[in-house]
């Protein structure tokens, strides 16, 4: 019997500055079976891609915000984004396994991913970016979700850099556990960093994947439980706090089947003028460790394919902090 397969065409990047996702199903390929002695294949499902002309000093945010649902089984839901230029390039990815719909976990079974960053690439060029869907499936048997809808767009085509004319963003390097022994990190977190006068504020954004670590070889059940905080400070020029504040602290569990949860953190943060106060600052995200499994702020991802199957590779980063200047 013939099988229609019905493939989903992704125009290719032209001038668009934003563009919308068309709703389709994502295909989540099984693991192999142990006596099949091959490695698991991610799917990587190109979605949409957009273009900015830049110039040698610009900086711009790069937004993709997919939902997903209607898993047929747990599954990888990964938000890719690629953005290359000639010469260079900058990736991003921000992930979460789906599970199926039985109305018990609804917040883990309709999710919502967002992966933004900044894009400086230091020299006249355009810039494409394309979002990508990555997926695989938890089990022996192949699985398959809803991309609902998103979009992938330029969402501020020219942010202010620091004085020293870089962005402000960071990256966390390494995975970094978090435990009873250690129980609080302070990552993503930027370095000191210095802005021109006349701002009024910054718009600080804190982005982590948090993952649940097992104990045990064969753990199947069991959650971690940590509290996230995003931190900014202001600086005298005597080298004492001017200012700080912080967002309302979110407290995550994270089922073991889940493994690994995204967390979205963002701060308006006032820009003082009283005496002594400066232009500079530090962001970061603080987590502390509250019960279960031991946790972990993942850091850059190696080794993802570039297609299914594909011989080449790339890093992706992950939990990530930037923070966006306004007047």
């Amino acid at each position: 019997m013939a099988v229609v397969v019905a493939l989903v065409c992704v125009p290719p990047a032209m001038a668009a500055t934003s563009y919308t996702f068309q709703p389709q199903t994502i295909l989540a390929p099984r693991v192999p079976a142990p006596e099949e002695q091959r490695k698991p294949e991610q799917n990587v499902v190109p979605v949409g891609s957009v273009s900015l002309a830049m110039s040698s000093t610009q900086t711009a945010v790069i937004k993709s915000v997919m939902r997903f649902n209607s898993a047929t089984g747990r599954a990888l839901a990964d938000n890719e984004i690629i953005c290359k230029w000639p010469g260079g390039g900058k990736n991003m990815v921000i992930g979460q396994n789906i599970l199926p719909d039985t109305g018990k976990y609804p917040d883990l079974e309709d999710i919502e991913l967002t992966t933004q960053y900044l894009v400086h690439p230091g020299v006249a060029t355009t810039v494409t970016c394309t979002a990508q869907v990555r997926s695989i499936s938890l089990g022996y048997d192949d699985r398959y979700y809803n991309l609902v809808g998103g979009s992938i767009q330029f969402t501020d085509q020219s942010v202010a850099n620091t004085t020293t004319g870089q962005p402000v963003q960071a990256s966390v390097a390494r995975n970094t556990s978090i435990d009873p022994a250690s129980p609080v990190v302070r990552i993503p977190a930027t370095n000191t960093f210095d802005i021109a006068p006349g701002f009024k504020g910054l718009k600080v954004f804190g982005d982590s994947n948090y993952m649940v670590v097992k104990p045990c070889a064969d753990c199947t059940t069991g959650a971690s439980t940590a509290r996230f905080t995003l931190l900014v400070n202001q600086w005298k020029a005597d080298g004492t706090v001017c200012h700080s504040d912080s967002t309302t602290p979110i407290t995550k569990t994270m089922l073991y089947s889940v493994h690994h949860v995204y967390v979205p953190l963002t701060k308006q943060f006032e820009i003082k003028t009283d005496p002594g106060c400066v232009p500079r600052f530090n962001a970061y995200v603080k987590v502390d460790y509250i019960s279960g499994y031991d946790g972990a702020t993942h850091g850059i991802a190696k080794g993802l394919t570039d297609s299914r199957g594909s011989a080449t590779t790339h890093s992706s980063d992950m939990s990530h902090i930037f923070a966006v200047p306004y007047k």
